[in-house]
């Protein structure tokens, strides 16, 4: 109480009443100015401003209608392998000669295409149904080839149309070339089982490794097209790598996603 009496006195006392007050320093009016000046600029760029976003997911290289598993009709030994890997076959065509207790049999292609693999070797001992080979469905080696990036589920419905893509082709170094460019195609609303996706690419080891994290969606991504460089295709880099792209090649592709306004995060 003595204390508050004294300061009070003070305060009341007529040698202080001619000092002027001081309500800040100009360094404090300075501070406050530039605060002022900040959150007024922040507030404007969450308004108008907007912010990319990508989401990155396991891509492959291949032809828009995808590959079948070709299987043996019959049972018996591999006598004569006739077709070899990378070879583009019209449909019809003879692959290997199996021999059976009723003669020899041919096993044919289904449709046309390019032999991606072959499961099957001279000598062999086969049953029914067994897969001896990996087709992809491409009439014309020229046919152009698309990027099908397995995206999670959660991330398809932000996937706009005709979206950037960057591609890393896991055969091109990217430091050097840079990264392949294409544009979103289609996006197929329904998440992927690896069977399915087994049956698209005709490999059961690729339908295990893209649904090793859950089902994903299938984006198919058209690659854009150049008359300068050696692939075919635009690149990042200039010139691209000095050697044409294989189909069901390993990437990773990275899609823009639609941008959105700072404000939005903070709108319900």
């Amino acid at each position: 109480m003595q204390f508050r009496q004294q300061a009070l006195a003070k305060l009341q006392s007529p040698e202080e009443l001619d000092l002027p007050v001081r309500f800040a320093r100009p360094q404090g009016w300075l501070v406050m100015s530039v605060t002022v000046v900040v959150m007024a600029a922040a507030s404007v760029w969450a308004v108008t401003g907007s912010v990319a976003s990508t989401v990155s997911a396991p891509a492959i290289l291949t032809h828009g209608q995808g590959s079948y598993v070709l299987q043996s009709p019959v049972a018996g030994q591999v006598t004569q392998v006739i077709a070899k890997e990378g070879a583009q076959l019209p449909a019809n065509s003879p692959v290997l000669k199996v021999r059976t207790a009723e003669g020899d049999t041919v096993v044919r292609t289904v449709a046309a295409g390019r032999v991606t693999a072959l499961a099957a070797t001279i000598g062999q001992i086969i049953s029914t149904g067994a897969n001896v080979a990996a087709v992809e469905k491409v009439a014309h080696a020229s046919d152009p080839m698309y990027a099908t990036v397995y995206v999670p589920a959660e991330n398809a419905a932000s996937i706009p149309d005709d979206a950037a893509v960057d591609l890393t082709v896991s055969s091109v170094p990217t430091q050097e070339y840079g990264v392949l460019r294409g544009h979103v195609k289609s996006v197929d609303r329904s998440a992927q089982s690896a069977q399915q996706i087994a049956a698209f690419l005709g490999d059961s080891q690729l339908g295990e490794q893209f649904t090793r994290d859950g089902r994903p969606v299938a984006v198919l991504v058209r690659l854009d097209k150049s008359k300068d460089t050696k692939s075919g295709y635009q690149w990042s880099s200039a010139d691209g790598p000095p050697f044409a792209l294989t189909s069901m090649t390993l990437a990773s592709g990275s899609i823009r996603l639609a941008d959105q306004r700072p404000v939005d995060w903070l709108l319900p």
